[in-house]
């Protein structure tokens, strides 16, 4: 993701200099693209008005900006730091607060589309920011999405990405059991498909994912192990706030067992294995 975005950037005429925790990879983006490759976070930011983060979640943004040759303290005052990243948003609001004390801007930003749209440059960003550091950010964010939308303060990007990732999982979980009923009782499943996306069972779900769980293609384009993530910290924002998730409870319990079986860095339409095996049914639907 983070590669794929970075060479938008790069494509609009921006200055980009790329630090990865795996060098060879900064170096792949180097290659194919017009970056410099810096050896630190800090020397990433040194000089720059914008430093953009795209991690696995709120430790490593932190480890990134405030550990040892983090990019925090090569800031300079009046900078901006974009996390793309999605995270709790606890962990935005703190990373904002001590930046602030160096006189740093910060915005939560965390994205969806996967890797297809962060190649083409069309992904949903939504935005926790104040007014006037989202209209600063707006020409960066452009240049990687298509669809840019502020909603709200700090903190409360990574609230509506998190709601948004667990309906999907919810919603995935769903298509996953309806397929598996469908495919129990003897239907063709494409003809089934074909009939609930139709009607008022139509969802993203259902059009994305019903081939790669009927064909059990788990070829990764979000990783099952980052939805059980997103999940979890929705139902803990959840809790903090005193309003109950009951369906995404259920489908955290889906998704942590598909990870327990080793699904985990396969794409999250591997969560239909576990309705699968309940049903008793083994392997893919193109086996029968």
């Amino acid at each position: 993701m983070g590669s794929r975005m970075a060479a938008n950037l790069v494509r609009a005429g921006f200055e980009v200099v790329v630090w990865n925790r795996t060098i060879e990879r900064a170096r792949e983006l180097a290659e194919a693209h017009d970056v410099g490759v810096a050896s630190s976070p800090a020397e990433a930011a040194r000089e720059a008005d914008f430093a953009i983060t795209m991690l696995g979640d709120g430790p490593d943004v932190a480890a990134v900006l405030f550990g040892e040759d983090g990019a925090a303290a090569a800031l300079a005052e009046g900078s901006l730091v974009i996390d793309s990243t999605t995270t709790a948003p606890t962990a935005a609001t703190e990373a904002a607060e001590r930046l602030a004390g160096s006189g740093i801007a910060f915005i939560d930003a965390p994205v969806s589309g996967s890797r297809p749209k962060a190649e083409d440059g069309t992904l949903t960003i939504m935005v926790g920011a104040s007014p006037e550091d989202f209209d600063r950010a707006s020409a960066v964010l452009e240049a990687m999405g298509e669809l840019i939308v502020h909603v709200g303060p700090v903190g409360h990007g990574q609230m509506a990405k998190l709601i948004m990732n667990t309906l999907a999982a919810v919603n995935a979980a769903a298509v996953a059991e309806g397929l598996t009923l469908g495919r129990r009782a003897g239907l063709d499943l494409e003809s089934l498909v074909k009939v609930v996306g139709a009607g008022a069972g139509a969802s993203k779900m259902l059009e994305l994912k019903n081939a790669p769980m009927r064909e059990h293609d788990f070829e990764p384009l979000f990783k099952l192990d980052h939805m059980l993530k997103d999940v979890r910290h929705c139902l803990a924002a959840a809790r903090s706030l005193g309003s109950p998730l009951p369906l995404g409870e259920q489908a955290e319990r889906l998704y942590s067992a598909a990870a327990s079986n080793g699904l985990g860095q396969g794409d999250f339409a591997a969560v239909v294995t576990i309705a699968e095996q309940a049903a008793g049914i083994e392997g893919p639907a193109s086996g029968d």
